[in-house]
């Protein structure tokens, strides 16, 4: 049994109630369906996790909220700060596109943008945290987080009546392992454990920022050179310890898809569907689209688009 259990995704649905989006499911052709977590609060499902982290402490600090993010994840913690009178402090690298900065401006953070990648962010928000005593929201690995971001998972089965299969984007792996933990069969026992019953999980990572396919190669997470059109969002260095508990579980199969798939599928979206997804968004679906997973006949297959936070205008090109 994993440290985040299948009651504690129905626990957060609870918590998080009311302040999130039951975002809608798309039936794209018979059995193919896209969960349009792209139309979340705060333009990713990122806002999931952060609500049910803040709420499940109880109490927050004067001194509020800090997190570091690539730029989705503190734009939800910043959205879900704003919504419960708390002040939030967020640390991001310079890889965040001025689209999620002016964001985070917009929602009235304060934002410090600092190192190269994420893991840079992270290390000076882990130390602003100490100092402050601000209550720090990790962007993949805490268990709060991760049953917030399985609360996907619920949807996905209710509003499709069940999948066989759902593809979704990783980078530190906290969404993809609250959504395998979200879509557990609810008999399998122990509450819904990882390897418990219930749709198999195509985990989708950029070929050039691999942390779930290394670290299942090494059997331990170890960090990776990160880069890429999808960095700013799935530009974690290293898989969470939590993701890779529940990800190296017999439902989950590892994928990769190339930049140049990515953009394809980013631009497919918004051409087929008028979807105005970020390269991180796209991904999951650029792996049908390449053909690095391909649905067996029949299968019904929930693709997650999870993220908006990007320039229109650059959707034509890039």
């Amino acid at each position: 049994m994993t440290a985040v259990a299948y009651e504690d995704v129905l626990a957060a649905a609870g918590r998080i109630s009311g302040l999130v989006l039951r975002t809608p499911v798309l039936e794209v052709s018979p059995g193919l369906f896209l969960k349009l977590e792209l139309l979340q609060y705060s333009g990713s499902f990122k806002v999931r996790g952060a609500f049910n982290r803040m709420l499940s402490a109880g109490a927050l600090p004067d001194s509020g909220v800090i997190a570091a993010s690539g730029g989705n994840h503190g734009l939800a913690v910043a959205y879900a700060a704003k919504a419960l009178g708390v002040r939030a402090e967020i640390f991001v690298p310079e890889v965040t596109s001025p689209v999620k900065v002016a964001g985070l401006a917009a929602l009235g953070a304060d934002i410090t943008q600092t190192g190269a990648i994420y893991s840079d962010a992270a290390e000076a928000a882990a130390k602003r945290a100490a100092e402050t005593g601000a209550l720090s929201v990790h962007a993949y690995d805490q268990p709060e987080v991760v049953a917030g971001q399985g609360t996907t998972g619920l949807e996905i089965m209710e509003q499709t009546g069940g999948v066989d299969t759902v593809v979704v984007a990783v980078g530190g792996g906290g969404f993809a392992g609250g959504i395998t933990v979200g879509t557990s069969a609810r008999s399998a026992g122990a509450a819904g454990a990882a390897g418990a019953a219930g749709p198999r999980i195509v985990a989708v990572e950029p070929e050039r920022i691999p942390t779930l396919r290394e670290a299942l190669r090494a059997a331990r997470p170890v960090p990776v050179e990160v880069g890429g059109v999808a960095a700013d969002a799935l530009g974690a260095s290293q898989i969470g310890g939590l993701a890779f508990e529940i990800l190296s579980g017999p439902r989950v199969e590892s994928v990769l898809v190339s930049d140049e798939a990515i953009v394809a599928a980013r631009r497919t979206l918004w051409e087929r569907h008028r979807l105005v997804a970020e390269h991180a968004g796209a991904a999951a679906y650029a792996a049908l689209l390449s053909g690095a997973y391909t649905p067996r006949a029949g299968e019904r297959v929930a693709v997650v688009v999870c993220g908006s936070n990007t320039d229109p205008a650059t959707l034509g090109n890039s």
